[in-house]
């Protein structure tokens, strides 16, 4: 089997395909989160606590020198992206928990056997009793 036919049959699976389709359904679903975040919730968060904006916040280790900038620890985007992935990893569990409902209503319990069901089951059962071997008994002989 040459290189170019195992690689068109790697590359056809279902689970690879599957994969590849997850990982740009997730990077737009990134995109859309950090702006949520961004744009809706850090705003007025950071007005709750004073008016705050929270990419801005950084401690300067070494200030601006001529054409060199400032050297930053920018701890506030830092804030920023870790509520990000709160709030992805809250989404994806409130994704999963509802296609985990979904799948239980679909393995539920088997509804109930009708009568006629019951009836010939009951008639089975007594079928198999009544045809049960005897066994023999110890006054009888048996041929040798």
């Amino acid at each position: 089997m040459s290189i170019l036919s195992e690689f068109k049959a790697f590359a056809v699976k279902g689970n690879v395909v599957d994969m590849a389709v997850g990982i740009i359904i997730g990077a737009a679903f990134g995109k859309i989160v950090s702006s949520f975040v961004g744009d809706v919730i850090m705003p007025p968060l950071g007005l709750l606590i004073g008016g705050v904006d929270f990419s801005d916040l950084a401690i300067t280790l070494k200030a601006a020198q001529g054409d060199a900038p400032a050297v930053l620890l920018a701890y506030g985007k830092f804030l920023q992206t870790c509520l990000d992935f709160v709030i992805v990893a809250f989404a994806i569990f409130m994704g999963v928990k509802v296609i985990n409902k979904l799948h239980k209503e679909h393995a539920k319990a088997p509804a109930a056997p009708t009568a006629e069901v019951v009836l010939l089951t009951e008639i089975r059962d007594l079928l198999k009793t009544e045809q049960a071997p005897v066994p023999p008994t110890a006054d009888k002989q048996q041929p040798l």
